[in-house]
């Protein structure tokens, strides 16, 4: 019985032990987590602060050209003479090119409604300014505050100044509020960005909608609301690094997708999730595989594709029509929408594909793909078309 006693209490103090370093590791997530959270919410109160603050001395600027009868040649010296003041005594990031891109700045985004101007917005109390510690509390309600009167106040800047740098260099405005939303809704890194404008992404949803599609593009974004909304055209896998010709096989190519799923999703568009690669179904006996399968929550709704590296045949078209009416009938649930199928291939006939599927098709589609860049200026020709 002793040991019996002596056992049970050995197992009650491991157990206590265990729950006290459980009880210490929540208490240091939960720290981890709040300061996590106060760090992001500082770091984009700086990035938002120094867009406000390039855009007021934009606004600045242009000011006092208008007041000053201004001649290029004249607003050129003051931007070198000012440029040298800040410099000496700012430090760095105030060259007369850097000047010169927020004079640009306030040029392109002034059309956004101001209620006050920036500098009267970001005089925030001089106790806050005055106050050397301060706990995370406190600058969250600083941030809290300022975020706050941004959005009533000032034009909505969302992104980094390295975003909008790369933004201004595009000439059309529509198609540059498009790459602004999509950047903010998607969280799209600077790197990301640069991706998608090189690929084309605004050009190649724009060949597959209408006009309205095509404005409703530059005041929300993509938005998916059908199966069409997914397809781009064409679908572009620069990032593989695989050759231009041919010479490697569609499981080469799967699986340098796979490597690359995360960039590959990207490609794909919004509320993608990875379900399975070769996912195997049976039925007579039989045993199919489609190549990836992925679902859109959006859509909520499965997405088989389909990777052909030659030219698109009926085979193909019947082939995924008979994967989609599977996952239909034995797949999905009673709350989802059909399933979609999409066949990824190197070429295709149009007249092919609305030929064989039914007239009323609205779940199969086939795009192709390629692993160079799109060229911008043959998109818009098309999309002029």
């Amino acid at each position: 019985m002793k040991n019996n006693s002596t056992f049970a209490k050995k197992v009650m103090k491991k157990n206590t032990l265990v729950e006290l370093n459980i009880e210490k590791q929540n208490l240091f997530n939960n720290i981890k987590t709040l300061l996590n959270e106060a760090r992001s919410s500082v770091v984009r109160n700086v990035n938002s602060t120094m867009v406000y603050t390039y855009f007021e001395i934009g606004r600045m600027i242009i000011e006092d050209e208008q007041q000053g009868n201004y001649r290029a040649e004249y607003g050129k010296k003051v931007l070198k003479e000012l440029s040298e003041k800040l410099t000496k005594e700012f430090g760095r990031g105030f060259s007369f090119v850097n000047l010169s891109q927020m004079r640009q700045f306030y040029l392109i985004y002034s059309d956004r409604q101001i209620i006050q101007t920036v500098s009267e917005q970001l005089q925030i109390s001089n106790n806050q300014n005055n106050t050397i510690h301060q706990t995370v509390s406190d600058e969250l309600q600083v941030v809290e505050k300022y975020e706050t009167l941004s959005r009533i106040s000032l034009p909505n800047f969302t992104l980094s100044w390295s975003h909008y740098l790369l933004l201004m260099r595009i000439e059309n405005p529509d198609e540059r509020r498009f790459y602004e939303i999509e950047s903010y809704q998607n969280n799209w890194s600077l790197r990301e960005l640069q991706r998608q404008f090189d690929s084309a992404l605004y050009e190649r949803l724009a060949l597959s909608r209408d006009k309205e599609g095509v404005k409703q593009l530059s005041e929300k974004g993509q938005i998916i609301e059908k199966p069409e909304d997914v397809l781009k055209t064409p679908c572009v896998l620069e990032f593989l690094g695989l050759p231009e010709k041919p010479q490697y096989s569609e499981s080469d190519l799967e699986q340098k997708l796979i490597d690359k799923l995360e960039t590959f999703m990207l490609e794909l568009g919004k509320g993608f999730t990875f379900v399975g690669r070769q996912v195997r179904f049976t039925f007579d006996e039989q045993h199919f595989r489609v190549d990836l399968v992925f679902y859109n929550r959006f859509l909520q709704s499965f997405v088989l594709i389909d990777l052909k590296i030659g030219k698109l045949t009926h085979q193909d078209l019947g082939q995924m029509q008979m994967y989609v009416n599977y996952y239909d009938r034995f797949v999905r649930l009673e709350h989802e929408n059909k399933t979609i199928g999409i066949i990824l291939c190197k070429s295709k006939s149009d007249t092919l594909v609305e030929i064989t599927l039914p007239e009323d098709n609205k779940q199969i589609f086939a795009t192709k793909w390629q692993t160079i860049l799109p060229s911008k200026e043959d998109l818009k020709r098309l999309i002029e078309k």
